[in-house]
């Protein structure tokens, strides 16, 4: 069934506190040497030197030399925090419970993903009906000894007799694709390769996919991508044989994705040129006189996803005249604009999604990020407002048109996922698994807050904590955010978290402009030229916390992945006084150079580019790189990256830690942590993310003056 596809480049997570005038403040740190080069870069009449250029070569020896000398210094530092074994086996304790996924069905068999608490991968079962005996159907765990192979899809044909998975290695975004037969499990002998930003779009006994050529090994993990190709895969046949289907020879820089609807008539091509805008095709399969794909909706200006058809009519989630998006229905016999048909209205709150399933439509809206879901029937007439347990998120609702029956999660910060099924036709729910935990939900508490930004924007907090903490101004807090891409943040369990308020820490996120939160007009707001507005709103929320008497700026740390790397780079480096500790997480930290990298590209609808005078006016203002000054003082800092990010490549962090550690006046410690055999952070074994959470908590603890409870 078709969803909704963007190709958004976030991971994120978070941290907290810990211990300022002790062990660590007598062993002056000594970081590795690290050369300078004399390359200087000329925009638009201004030289920029780029000192750590030779840092991006990820293959050189001396790259790698340099990888190995400072992990041994962050390795050393983390070993003396005294407490980082107790938080080790804490979060371990935590986290052991089982967890499972919403169910769905394929046929006679219900499938599920369950975790039994410490697995390096969740395994994929499946039963006979609701009320069978389940058995293990595909366990990731087998692919390698350390887990970092990991499943990063699996569907099935139509017909359900066969099942192709996707595979992915050491957290890159490259993808392998494996068929096998669904119902005896046995490995048909074909692997798809270099596939990247794809999905499995059925037709028949086979499928279209989209890939690029096969890079060089050098440039595997680093090179730009460039004429992404849709094909399709005849299943039993070799990759060699497969047929091209679509290739933009003008446009290298083009994303294609295919998929069909769920009874595949209408293939549909989103084509993209970033992570914001895409043109609609579509052709229909069962019409031998449509030889070539038809323009279904022009870009790149919205946002529209084909979300199903009836009949010959698409069913269209878009943006387009809706800032807070809506539901269309386009005529495939008359696709003017002019013979749109509105089926699902713009509202005041967010709709983030709409899909088909039981031969309904479920509408999931965002108040405040918090979920509200409406079903309809296929012609937008409304049926009823379902109801939750609480305040929190909602995700679920997929099926077939045909199922009576679906599932969806409900979680919240402070409660984990518990599955629900639900009957499509009288709208109740009942609950099909509640998790079992080691901590009581009860004694925590999570609201939300508003505050009003530096320009009067309204920003909305989601402030979590253990019950009975004092607002005197002096409590550790962990300020986590994301702001870009449309992403929105809402509430969701981490048993990370929880453990730093169990130990008397306060967890905020806040909904920051540039993401989805209230629409595009709220992402527009933080994007391009307006970027700052962002930054504005992270470090406002910071002040609004001290003067609401939760912390103090010697007690917060501020967390963020990816573009919340950014947001916490240019943070600490614009207000370094305003918060104790900082960790970027796989940042886009070089704004001038970020789009010569892999997807990078991608993302210059939402930065811009140094290559635009305008843009690289507005970027070498608050590119992280770019703007530390010798001699301050910043937060001490713990980056963190992998070897095989693909989509943040490392060299953004390596160069930030190096121009930090020279830059920095020797207060604070600056530290880099680079993680082998990862990527972004999709896929990353259990065992490696409690090693990392140990080491992020235990560091920013330490330089927070907490002690372990």
């Amino acid at each position: 069934m078709l969803g909704k596809y963007h190709i958004k480049y976030f991971l994120g997570i978070t941290m907290a506190s810990m211990m300022t005038g002790n062990l660590m403040a007598q062993k002056p740190l000594v970081y590795p040497s690290t050369a300078k080069v004399d390359t200087i870069d000329h925009y638009f009449g201004k030289d920029i030197a780029d000192p750590y250029r030779w840092l991006e070569d990820d293959n050189s020896e001396a790259t790698k030399a340099w990888v190995i000398a400072q992990n041994k210094v962050t390795d050393a530092y983390l070993a003396d925090i005294p407490y980082r074994d107790k938080i080790k086996a804490r979060l371990s304790e935590l986290l052991n419970f089982p967890r499972y996924s919403n169910p769905w069905r394929k046929g006679k068999y219900y499938y599920f993903f369950k975790n039994n608490g410490l697995q390096n991968q969740n395994v994929m079962y499946r039963q006979v009906g609701l009320d069978g005996t389940p058995e293990v159907y595909f366990d990731p765990n087998t692919l390698s000894a350390d887990g970092t192979m990991a499943l990063s899809g699996i569907s099935f044909t139509k017909d359900g007799k066969y099942c192709v998975y996707s595979v992915a290695k050491s957290g890159s975004d490259w993808q392998e694709y494996f068929i096998m037969d669904a119902e005896t499990k046995q490995l048909l002998p074909e692997k798809l390769e270099w596939i990247k930003f794809s999905g499995v779009a059925y037709k028949g006994h086979g499928f279209y996919y989209s890939r690029y050529d096969a890079p060089s090994e050098a440039q595997a993990l680093s090179g730009k991508n460039e004429f992404h190709k849709l094909y399709y895969h005849k299943i039993g046949t070799p990759q060699s044989d497969d047929q091209l289907v679509f290739v933009d020879k003008d446009h290298p820089l083009r994303n294609v994705y295919g998929a069909t609807t769920e009874d595949e008539r209408f293939l549909v091509l989103n084509l993209s040129e970033g992570t914001s805008g895409a043109e609609l095709y579509y052709k229909d399969l069962q019409n031998p006189s449509q030889s070539s794909f038809q323009l279904l909706v022009p870009g790149f200006k919205y946002d529209p996803s084909v979300v199903d058809n009836v009949g010959d009519h698409l069913l269209v989630y878009t943006n387009e005249d809706a800032p807070n998006y809506k539901l269309i229905s386009i005529d495939t016999k008359n696709s003017a604009k002019a013979a749109w048909k509105t089926v699902i209205p713009e509202a005041k709150e967010t709709l983030s999604g709409v899909q088909m399933s039981g031969g309904k439509l479920f509408a999931n809206y965002m108040k405040d990020a918090i979920s509200e879901v409406l079903q309809y029937d296929i012609n937008g007439k409304l049926e009823r407002k379902i109801d939750f347990p609480g305040v929190g998120t909602v995700s679920g609702f997929g099926g077939e048109k045909e199922d009576k029956t679906l599932f969806y999660t409900f979680t919240s910060y402070i409660a984990p996922a518990t599955v629900y099924k639900y009957n499509v036709a009288s709208g109740k729910s009942d609950i099909y698994h509640q998790p079992e935990v080691k901590f009581n939900p009860n004694d925590y508490e999570s609201k939300i807050e508003f505050f009003h930004s530096k320009d009067g924007t309204r920003v909305p907090v989601f402030i979590s904590y253990k019950k009975g903490i004092k607002k005197d101004g002096n409590n550790p807090l962990m300020l986590y955010g994301y702001g870009g891409f449309n992403i929105s943040l809402t509430p969701a369990f981490s048993t990370s978290n929880l453990f730093f308020m169990e130990q008397g820490g306060i967890y905020v996120v806040v909904g920051l402009r540039g993401g989805g939160e209230y629409g595009e007009a709220w992402h527009q707001a933080g994007m391009l030229g307006k970027k700052q507005n962002v930054f504005d709103d992270f470090i406002g929320a910071a002040e609004y916390l001290i003067k609401e008497k939760y912390t103090n700026a010697n007690k917060i740390a501020i967390r963020g992945g990816s573009n919340g790397g950014l947001l916490v780079g240019a943070c600490m480096t614009q207000r370094p006084d305003l918060f104790k500790v900082a960790i970027p997480q796989v940042g886009v930290l070089d704004m001038l150079r970020y789009q010569k990298f892999t997807i990078g590209w991608a993302w210059k609808v939402e930065y811009g580019s140094s290559e635009n005078e305008e843009q690289f006016n507005y970027l070498i203002k608050y590119s992280p790189l770019h703007n530390l000054k010798k001699g301050t003082k910043y937060p001490a800092t713990l980056i963190t990256t992998a070897d095989h990010d693909d989509r943040v490549v490392p060299a953004h962090s390596f160069k930030f830690a190096a121009a930090l550690q020279v830059a920095n006046d020797g207060t604070n410690p600056v530290l880099i942590r680079i993680e082998s055999k990862a990527g972004h952070g999709a896929g990353k074994p259990v065992s490696k993310v409690i090693e990392e959470s140990a080491d992020i908590w235990g560091f920013t603890m330490y330089n927070l003056g907490m002690t372990m409870k």
